[in-house]
């Protein structure tokens, strides 16, 4: 397993993030230790003494420690050193992070760079390391546009090396340079696949529909990588022109990731004649990643005639994921005939998350009587399942359910779970004195306070809310 010095210092005096530093002083030297880079959930030290909120970057230090470092540990470097993420499914100049690692960086949002820091920066946008090109690139799109557009622009023109006009493209729609337009339009008949991708991409950043156009030709370019950046700039642009060309992709593209970026563009569009469209491509869709941001894109655009085809991937899609996002959107239709599907999916599906997206999407809908695989789902074995399904009867207030939710409170050890069960019977029409006061021997004070809230007549929503899992975009 590669090992990497960490490079990242955690401002103590400000109660967290992280500010590049390479031998900023002998004391920091035996605080910094060795750690795995590659499975590290932050890279973090603590420094001694109080730190600015906005830390200054050893800029030099950094872009040498970066020299020659592969993919995977440059993302994670250059994501805390720039304090952004980037969009994943972009061409960068260096590979992005590997599908195996997830790194939650914690970071200020951005540091302070010197004037000659941010020359060295934008020289180093044309280095031949792909890693400092990366985090170069990164660094530039943090900095206002005046700033920098000049020099990248004049890069665009003075120079033939590929990669250096690659990270240039993609600097400029970084930063939204307007001022960029015409000569990102340019490279679009360029040879370089990669140069093509980062100029589509960044023309989507403009925010100007007159790129739109375009945009939309590079949908048909010979190369996958094009046409998946041209589908994530017509959903950043959110150009309703393009609907048809999307669901053209959706439909008939050979490459599954351009088919799953073209459905996530028109959910963003949400323009809602795409939903007949997307449910016929949902049907022959073989590709699990695409299918479930067809079902987010459906959900996304709220289109009620697809709860059918939603409720029918709810009951017989072989992946849970995409079961789990069907259930979400059919909490975002809120059509009262899926709630027949909804019901046995909290019920009875095998996964603990569509059981729970499901109990929650029926909490959306403004039914009387709880179904009865909702009822069961107050006994769920996993707490999730139990409080989203306690959240949701609150929501119906559905005397009918007091005799589960009793009896389910009894056994219940989760915390948050006998909460929401604790405050969905008060909604549902609990007035027994008796089963408050034994409430009031519990140990946890917010059963307690739920327990003196119901004796004195309070209506209260359980808390926390319970939600769904973040809506997807391309990975």
């Amino acid at each position: 397993m590669l090992k990497l010095p960490v490079i990242f210092a955690l401002g103590a005096a400000t109660g967290g993030g992280i500010a590049a530093t390479r031998g900023h002083a002998a004391s920091m030297a035996a605080t910094v230790p060795v750690v795995d880079a590659i499975t590290a959930p932050s890279i973090v030290a603590p420094v001694p003494g109080a730190i600015s909120s906005r830390p200054i970057m050893d800029v030099r230090g950094l872009l040498s420690a970066l020299h020659g470092l592969p993919g995977v540990v440059c993302g994670l470097a250059a994501e805390a050193a720039s304090g952004w993420g980037g969009d994943s499914w972009m061409n960068a100049p260096a590979p992005p992070l590997g599908p195996d690692v997830s790194a939650r960086v914690r970071h200020f949002p951005r540091a302070r760079l010197t004037p000659s820091d941010i020359r060295m920066v934008l020289d180093s946008v044309a280095s031949s390391d792909p890693c400092v090109r990366e985090l170069s690139v990164r660094l530039v799109g943090r900095l206002d546009a005046p700033l920098v557009e000049a020099t990248l622009l004049q890069r665009l023109a003075a120079t033939q090396a590929v990669a250096t006009r690659e990270a240039s493209a993609l600097a400029l729609g970084l930063v939204g340079s307007k001022q960029a337009m015409a000569a990102l339009q340019g490279l679009l008949g360029e040879e370089s696949d990669g140069l093509r991708a980062n100029a589509v991409w960044s023309l989507g950043r403009l925010d100007d529909a007159r790129v739109a156009p375009a945009v939309r030709r590079a949908l048909r370019d010979d190369a996958a990588l094009v046409r998946d950046a041209a589908a994530s700039a017509l959903g950043m642009l959110e150009d309703q022109d393009a609907v048809d060309e999307l669901l053209r992709v959706v439909r008939t593209d050979k490459v599954a990731r351009v088919r799953r970026t073209a459905a996530w563009a028109l959910g963003n569009l949400e323009e809602k004649r795409a939903g007949a469209g997307l449910v016929a491509s949902l049907r022959a869709e073989t590709d699990e990643e695409v299918r479930e941001t067809i079902v987010w894109a459906l959900g996304n655009i709220e289109a009620t005639d697809a709860a059918p085809a939603l409720a029918d991937v709810l009951r017989r899609d072989a992946n849970g994921d995409v079961r789990e996002m069907a259930a979400w959107a059919l909490g975002e239709l809120e059509v009262a005939s899926a709630a027949g599907a909804l019901g046995e999916a909290a019920g009875g599906d095998a996964e603990p998350s569509v059981r729970a997206t499901a109990a929650w999407a029926l909490g959306q809908f403004e039914l009387r009587q709880a179904p009865s695989g909702l009822i069961k789902a107050v006994t769920d074995r996993d707490p999730d399942v139990r409080t989203r399904a306690a959240w949701a009867l609150a929501e119906m207030h559905d005397p009918q359910a007091i005799t589960a939710l009793r009896a389910a409170l009894k056994g219940e050890s989760a915390p948050d779970a006998r909460k929401a069960q604790v405050r969905a019977l008060v909604l549902s029409g609990e007035k027994s004195e008796a089963f408050f006061k034994e409430l009031l021997t519990s140990d946890d004070p917010e059963v307690r306070a739920a327990a003196v809230g119901g004796m004195a007549g309070q209506r209260m929503h359980p808390w926390p809310w319970p939600m769904p899992r973040p809506r997807p975009f391309p990975e």
